[in-house]
């Protein structure tokens, strides 16, 4: 090879600065992200006096790819299991946390005199704290099987997951240039219709696709199948509107769920390391020394605002959440410092064209120093709760014990509570899955019936395919908790409750009804008392079939199944409404 192209030799360097600053940092038990972004700066072409990168432009898109591994590694570790997991605390604390530090990046943002996106995207920015160096802080302070690393751990979660719905946020507002109204509800909508329709759908066919394939698995063809469903979601994600970044997060978690959860992370982790690592490297690229010093004042102030805000915000949400103010108070400080999805944040402001140039380098230099003084500020959460303890009035630390100790005394759900809870997320998501198979069959299908049998028959013939596709979810939209444990209670109970719980039952029927007749007055020209009164008739149908229920049942088992198949301790449903004696005892025996 005579002439060597421009990517092998900036790879090479990259590579080698990466190399050497890892061994580095790794003398100095400093966390390698850091390694990365100086091998970056020195790579960079602000650096006069070391080689530097020709070709940006090719890094970029690697770096790019960086990112989607970054997410789909992050997907991975990421479980559903988790989130049932987490507990009411770290909810409360992760919310608050999240939404006091936008609003403080907004105003820092807006003190300095910067343009709206830029306050925004700041404040998105310094709302994230880094997982990834709080893990390797708790590991080198021998902390991490204390109480409140569980905590802080759960917090982090959460935050990860918030960041990818910020992330959808920040890039319909970067596109649309509206901050309010219907646009941004109806952003909101899409995003959450997208994540349950895939987390459905993902669980239900994935984990069966790989169980029938496991035999003819190598780990060369996991790895393979594994990073094509990866960029095949990235590549749906964008089409939909979305970022390549949170369709490599959705499916990194529907694999997460499944029997080779473990062999994936594991085939994945030097691909995430090689790609993750020229990411880190482009984040310190960006990076020009003289902006750092003319923008000193802004640096040192949004430093103070991470490591004071994360510490007073997040020592109110974990206080809010009813915990001991010694355990909010170790949360806030481990939470005192920014990391990786500030700069995904950051480079996602970049490709957007949305955001300043002073920015990035910034960011980046605030979360190198806040990188640093990590450990310190976890140390420093026992000597600041002692002096606290000492100095504040009886009377509040009596209010805090009081409030902690009721929290965790009250912390039951009511028979209604639960119940309307469940037949909210039970109706959703059949109904999200029903909305998808109608809107796909009357994009594709539809025209292609149609196309072949034009008119009166076309039409009855796709009436009769998507009632066929639809019914299971219909059926299972009506049925689930009629005879749950706290439906029976409540109707035991007092008879005035069995007027609302009726109702209830009422509104899920109305609601398939509506499905089926706006279904047919999209294929039949037919008034809207008859329609009405044929879509009544189909439901009574559907929910006395015998043979549309069993295969409800089905489906519903091998969903629970798919989602219970790594840990098989998700909690277990109660059998529901119209199941036949026999049927229940079948699933009983099942379970």
């Amino acid at each position: 090879m005579s002439h060597l192209a421009p990517l092998i030799a900036d790879l090479a360097l990259i590579l080698i600065c990466a190399g050497i600053m890892t061994l580095l940092f790794k003398k100095l038990k400093q966390p390698l992200v850091l390694g990365y972004v100086v091998a970056g700066f020195l790579a960079s072409p602000h650096m006069a006096y070391t080689p530097s990168v020709m070709d940006t432009a090719n890094i970029q898109t690697w770096a790019d790819i960086g990112v989607i591994f970054l997410l789909f590694a992050l997907g991975l570790e990421f479980s559903f299991k988790k989130i049932v997991k987490v507990g009411g605390a770290a909810i409360i604390a992760a919310c608050t946390i999240i939404f006091c530090m936008i609003l403080l990046g907004v105003a820092v943002g807006t003190a300095f005199g910067w343009k709206r996106m830029d306050c925004i995207f700041l404040g998105g920015m310094i709302a994230m704290s880094s997982t990834t160096i709080i893990y390797k802080a708790f590991d080198d302070l021998g902390i991490r099987k204390k109480q409140f690393t569980g905590l802080v751990l759960s917090v982090l979660i959460l935050e990860d997951i918030l960041a990818i719905v910020l992330m959808v946020m920040l890039s319909t507002m970067a596109v649309s240039h509206n901050f309010e109204g219907t646009e941004m509800l109806g952003s909101i909508a899409k995003l959450l219709f997208f994540l349950i329709l895939w987390f459905v759908v993902g669980i239900y066919i994935i984990p069966v696709l790989l169980k029938k394939c496991r035999k003819l698995m190598s780990e060369e063809t996991l790895l393979i199948v594994s990073l094509g469903l990866c960029f095949g979601m990235v590549v749906l994600a964008a089409h939909t509107g979305f970022s390549a970044a949170f369709g490599a997060f959705i499916m990194g978690s529907i694999l997460a769920e499944t029997v080779e959860a473990e062999s994936i992370e594991r085939l994945v982790k030097p691909v995430k390391d090689l790609f993750g690592a020229i990411f880190f490297v482009s984040v310190g690229m960006m990076v020009d020394p003289l902006m750092i010093v003319e923008y000193g004042g802004p640096i040192i102030v949004i430093t103070l605002a991470v490591i004071i805000g994360q510490s007073l915000f997040g020592t109110l949400g974990v206080l809010l959440a009813g915990q001991p103010l010694k355990t909010a108070m170790q949360c806030g400080f481990s939470l005192t410092q920014i990391g990786e999805f500030a700069f995904i944040i950051a480079s996602l402001g970049v490709s957007l064209h949305v955001t300043s140039h002073f920015l990035y380098p910034i960011v980046v230099a605030v979360s190198v120093i806040t990188t640093f003084l990590t450990p310190y500020m976890i140390r420093l959460s026992d000597p600041v709760y002692c002096f606290a303890d000492r100095h504040l009035p009886q009377f509040l630390k009596d209010y805090l014990t009081h409030y902690s100790s009721g929290t965790m005394t009250t912390r039951h759900q009511g028979s209604w509570h639960k119940l309307i809870r469940s037949m909210l997320v039970s109706v959703t998501l059949y109904l999200v899955v029903c909305l998808f198979f109608i809107a796909l069959f009357f994009s594709y299908a539809y025209p292609l019936v149609m196309g072949r049998i034009p008119g009166m028959k076309g039409s009855l013939l796709s009436f009769v395919l998507v009632l066929l596709i639809i019914s299971p979810f219909l059926c299972a939209i009506i049925m689930k908790k009629n005879n749950s444990v706290e439906f029976r209670k409540l109707w035991a109970d007092n008879r005035f409750n069995r007027g609302l719980l009726v109702s209830m039952i009422v509104i899920k029927v109305l609601i398939c009804i509506i499905i089926v007749m706006g279904i047919i007055i999209r294929l039949f020209n037919v008034a809207l008392g008859s329609g009405l009164i044929l879509s009544f008739l189909i439901i009574v149908v559907i929910y006395f079939s015998k043979r549309i229920r069993k295969r409800s049942l089905s489906m519903e088992k091998q969903f629970l199944e798919n989602f219970q198949g790594t840990a098989g301790t998700f909690p277990q449903e109660e059998p529901e409404t119209g199941e036949t004696s026999t049927e229940k005892n079948h699933e009983l025996s099942n379970k």
